[in-house]
């Protein structure tokens, strides 16, 4: 659980007017962006963890926002405190070693046994075929594809920051812009596909599940998808 002190202190921005009832106020009011970050973080890494503290994480992530803001909330502060709060649970789950060490291993051999069926068949293996070869259930499979797929997602977060970091490290509005017209301009030439799987995930924040109920798929067919969308995007942005 969190500690006491990892709170900010209420007294200690000198630059913030906000009152202590206004910011319960907006604490109260935009609540839900945590459920909902935590919801979608946890679907991304399929595994379970102390809700209690990736929300009180996430709370945290809320009052820094509404202070971070500089103005009063408007249409565009719930975006804004969605990132931040999604941002920081995900800061947690690389914190914490929620990946065990042998659903890493198994997540390696999913991901040499699909290049090699691959090179067998000609094709992309079907969920049985992968079930098969590996000797596991399809609820074993899906588990090792939200795996493979947060790799993925954390490499990609990984560099989009460091990018941040080193572009306006003094204005934190500006390096946002930046890095959204950065994922804008390497997404505009990729695949119809991995362009929609991308923007449910990140626009619309759907979660695996939701999408792959609106494309019809089934969901370890959707993570496989998305984990191929987010390894294109990430070679994208390296070589732009």
């Amino acid at each position: 659980m969190l500690v006491q002190d990892q709170w900010p202190d209420l007294d200690s921005n000198a630059d913030s007017q906000m009152t202590a009832a206004k910011e319960s106020e907006l604490l109260e009011r935009y609540a839900y962006l945590v459920k909902r970050a935590a919801a979608h973080m946890r679907t991304q890494t399929g595994v379970v963890v102390d809700m209690d503290d990736i929300q009180q994480i996430g709370l945290v992530a809320l009052l820094s926002s509404i202070r971070r803001y500089g103005r009063d909330a408007d249409e565009k502060f719930a975006a804004f405190a969605f990132k931040r709060i999604r941002g920081a649970m995900l800061d947690e789950f690389r914190r914490v070693d929620w990946r065990p060490r042998q659903l890493r291993q198994q997540s390696h051999k999913l991901r040499d046994m699909s290049r090699s069926l691959m090179r067998q068949l000609g094709r992309e293996p079907t969920e049985s075929e992968l079930c098969q070869a590996l000797n596991i259930s399809s609820d074993e499979l899906l588990e090792l594809h939200y795996i493979t797929q947060a790799e993925a997602m954390d490499s990609l977060e990984s560099m989009l920051e460091q990018g941040m970091q080193q572009t306006a490290a003094t204005d934190e509005k500006l390096s946002q812009t930046e890095s959204t017209l950065m994922l804008q301009k390497a997404m505009a030439s990729m695949p119809s596909r991995n362009k929609l799987l991308l923007q449910l995930y990140y626009t619309h924040e759907m979660n695996m599940k939701e999408i792959a109920l609106t494309l019809e798929l089934t969901e370890a067919r959707v993570c496989q998808l998305h984990k191929q969308a987010l390894d294109a995007l990430t070679r994208k942005l390296q070589h732009s």
